[in-house]
């Protein structure tokens, strides 16, 4: 198979449904794209109705093209990541993977034009985090949630208003930033750097004032970008966390127990804002993004420092802190629901506390006049305690 048979395909792919955001090559699976969510398998001629082990192998090596880097890290650790272009129609974030002793490839479509925070309708928050200076700032959620769109339209309006050198640190490089006011410098792992924490030990030699790291994969990336913040770095970067909460637990997971004090102090004294998402099915087709976002003030830092308790947790901060840019996600589900975005079962299998998006939503239908029970005909007994004559 060469590469213009490849691309072939790509192409034939990309245009079977609208809303393409993933493209799937599996062993005994016909070729497959992910649309607005979902699988759907492809027709193309000749039709491939089960892929054999030899046309993935084949598929998945042409993407990793001879590459000696990328043959030794799937041969080495299963997997490997890269980007792929596909001439004059898209570009993807690409991932070979062994499974069952066969290859299997996950495409991942990149948008062409870098986003902004209006067009993606981001919270009001967002604007405020442009502003800060230095600090970290996460944005969390499972893999394709948006997490690196999110991010891409926050350097956007940076790169729109603020006169400062930005480095990125990605695998592989997914939104290509024009120069506009901001200066960008855009490294990709495995062709600038070789790991995350040697390529932002190197960026802090750079004079960068805004960092991006692609992604807090390790302990040692976490101390650099704790040093980093702390020398007056504003540093940006993803986890794969569910939830604020997590995420501060995550990271101190990450170190021994006697240094988790030290690093609660580092972690209040740095963390500026936590972004979680989740992506719903919308009711007329696509997605619509849920936020969680906390950002940080003196019961935050008191938090971070000292753990939850019963009485004090990161959710009820910020169920209290809308008027400051924060929210949970079920005050977010509930939002969407009210302004008739999702179904009530899509409000309630997303929600964190089922309990809690279930209350707003029964106030949402009483405000509306629509009942909030399926029990009727209910009446009281007169006659009960009442003895018979």
């Amino acid at each position: 198979m060469r590469k213009q048979q490849i691309d072939h395909i790509l192409g034939a792919m990309l245009e079977a449904y609208e809303d393409v955001s993933d493209i799937n090559i599996t062993v005994d699976k016909p070729l497959q794209v992910e649309s607005s969510g979902v699988l759907k398998p492809v027709s193309i001629q000749p039709p491939i109705n089960r892929l054999t082990p030899f046309q993935s192998e084949i598929f998945a090596l042409n993407l990793v093209n001879n590459d000696r880097r990328l043959t030794k890290t799937l041969l080495t650790e299963g997997s490997c990541d890269l980007s792929y272009q596909l001439a004059g129609k898209a570009r993807f974030r690409v991932n070979v993977f062994s499974q069952k002793g066969n290859y299997s490839v996950v495409m991942r479509q990149l948008a062409t034009r870098v986003p902004t925070i209006e067009e993606m309708k981001l919270p009001p928050a967002f604007f405020k985090m442009t502003e800060v200076l230095n600090g970290i700032i996460l944005v969390t959620g499972a893999t394709g949630s948006g997490k690196t769109t999110s991010l891409a339209a926050f350097l956007n309006e940076i790169n729109e208003k603020r006169p400062v050198h930005v480095v990125t640190l990605e695998d592989p490089i997914e939104y290509v930033h024009a120069q506009k006011t901001a200066t960008f410098n855009q490294r990709e792992m495995g062709v600038d750097f070789d790991a995350f924490s040697s390529g932002l030990r190197a960026a802090l030699r750079q004079a960068p004032k805004v960092i991006l790291v692609g992604e807090m994969r390790d302990r040692e990336t976490v101390e650099i970008a704790l040093s980093a913040a702390e020398t007056g770095h504003l540093v940006l970067s993803t986890l794969h966390t569910v939830d604020a909460g997590s995420t501060i637990n995550r990271i101190i997971g990450m170190f021994d127990k006697e240094e988790e004090h030290q690093i609660r102090i580092r972690l209040a004294d740095t963390i500026r804002w936590i972004v979680c998402q989740r992506l719903m099915p919308k009711i007329r087709g696509g997605r619509e993004a849920a936020f969680e976002i906390l950002g940080t003030n003196l019961m935050v830092k008191d938090l971070i420092l000292n753990g939850e308790t019963e009485e004090k947790t990161f959710y009820d901060i910020m169920e209290r802190s809308q008027p400051f840019g924060m929210m949970t996600f079920d005050q977010c589900i509930a939002e969407h629901y009210e302004n008739g975005l999702i179904t009530e079962e899509t409000a309630l299998g997303y929600a964190s506390h089922r309990a809690v998006a279930g209350r707003a939503i029964d106030s949402i239908k009483s405000a509306k006049g629509e009942k909030t029970t399926s029990i009727e005909d209910l009446k009281i007994d007169d006659g009960y305690g009442q003895s018979l004559e």
